[in-house]
């Protein structure tokens, strides 16, 4: 289940807030805390107060992974076979999704509409609608394997899903009938994203590889340098120009984003490191988080790490989110939210955490869960 704190000081010119979630009672907690990182490592607790309040239960198990619908609604997915659409402005549960036989492992929404995608364990991908029925809108069978990978075209009549059974299919949103399929032998798929405003999917794989996929045709367009680790993860920015994988690891080996050129050259223009463990997600931050070019990544070394796109240096000290990171985590950006220039991060964790936090004229300190 789901718990939700929220710290929010509008009248200072440092605005942020954060979700997280554990397996218990949804709470909500309103925090004054000073919490700093010192560059030791060292947490420094000045003043802390706080009040609860809880709210509905959303999950029964760990939340595996979430995706924003809107600017007021998120799409969880769980363990528990269900997705849950949830108000992170109110703390409430907006409704619930079920027909999954097994956990939910991806979730891709439809840009301004009511409609997102769930894949499954269960070798499916299920369609929503959060105006419709809490019953299943469309269901696409066609995988072998479970279904790692979700990607919708920017126009939304197309859908990418891909596998460990080492293939892509290209689906026809409309008719829920699978038009094109590709396969690549060890092409075990992690993740999917579309390109803005183009034909092409990105695709990560556990062969060490990213991929660009042209859709007219499933055809492979570029393979980029293979990497040293199996690619977890992979984004490409809002123009299209870039895009970041992330790498497994263990102890410092590895653990590393990459930012690749999609342009021009296609090659390798900067790393991230400084996770300690497997980097399960990076996302590219809007421009209203920062004043410079920022990504976010996530860990199973329970971090969220804020980098400089173009350094490759990691954020202050004291803008270093310790969120509990599960193995399944993944981020996602909440993009515009009113009524400042904020956008929010999410990120799951095992025992259903999800940390969130947004600035209005940077970033600021999530403290750690006590």
């Amino acid at each position: 289940m789901l718990s939700l704190g929220c710290q929010l000081k509008p009248a200072l010119p440092r605005v942020f807030c954060w979700i997280w979630a554990v397996m218990g009672k949804l709470q909500s907690k309103l925090r004054h805390s000073t919490y700093k990182y010192r560059p030791d490592g060292l947490i420094e607790e000045r003043v802390q107060t706080k009040a609860s309040q809880e709210y509905s239960p959303a999950h029964v198990d760990t939340v595996s992974v979430v995706a924003a619908l809107n600017s007021d609604l998120c799409v969880f997915g769980g363990k528990d076979k269900t997705a849950v659409a949830y108000n992170w402005r109110t703390g409430h549960v907006v409704k619930r999704f079920r027909g999954h036989e097994r956990e939910i492992t991806k979730i891709a929404c439809i840009p301004k509409s009511s409609q997102f995608f769930s894949a499954s364990r269960d070798k499916t991908v299920i369609m929503w609608d959060l105006q419709g029925s809490s019953e299943p809108r469309e269901q696409l069978c066609g995988h072998a394997m479970v279904v790692t990978g979700l990607a919708v075209s920017p126009d939304s009549s197309q859908l990418c899903t891909g596998s460990r059974d080492n293939s892509l299919l290209l689906w026809d949103v409309g008719t829920g009938q699978c038009v094109e399929r590709a396969s690549v032998s060890r092409n075990l798929v992690t993740h999917l994203c579309w390109v803005p405003r183009e034909s092409y999917v990105l695709q990560s794989s556990e062969d060490k590889t990213i991929r660009l996929w042209d859709s007219r045709g499933l055809q492979m367009a570029h393979v980029f340098p293979p990497k040293q680790h199996i690619q977890t993860h992979c984004e490409v920015s809002v123009d299209g120009r870039t895009c970041i994988s992330c790498s497994s690891g263990f102890e410092g080996e590895g653990c590393e984003a990459t930012l690749w050129d999609l342009r021009q050259t296609r090659n390798r223009m900067c790393e991230y490191k400084g996770h300690f463990q497997t980097v399960a997600s990076c996302v590219f931050l809007p421009k209203s988080m920062a004043l410079m070019p920022m990504i976010a990544t996530s860990a199973h070394d329970s971090t969220v790490k804020i980098w400089n796109q173009d350094t490759g240096d990691e954020s202050e000290a004291g803008q270093r989110m310790t969120a509990f990171i599960a193995a399944g985590s993944c981020l996602s950006v909440v993009q515009d939210w009113p009524p400042f220039p904020l956008s929010l991060l999410l990120s799951p964790g095992s025992g259903g955490e999800c940390v969130l936090e947004g600035t209005e004229s940077g970033l600021s300190e999530v403290p750690p869960h006590m």
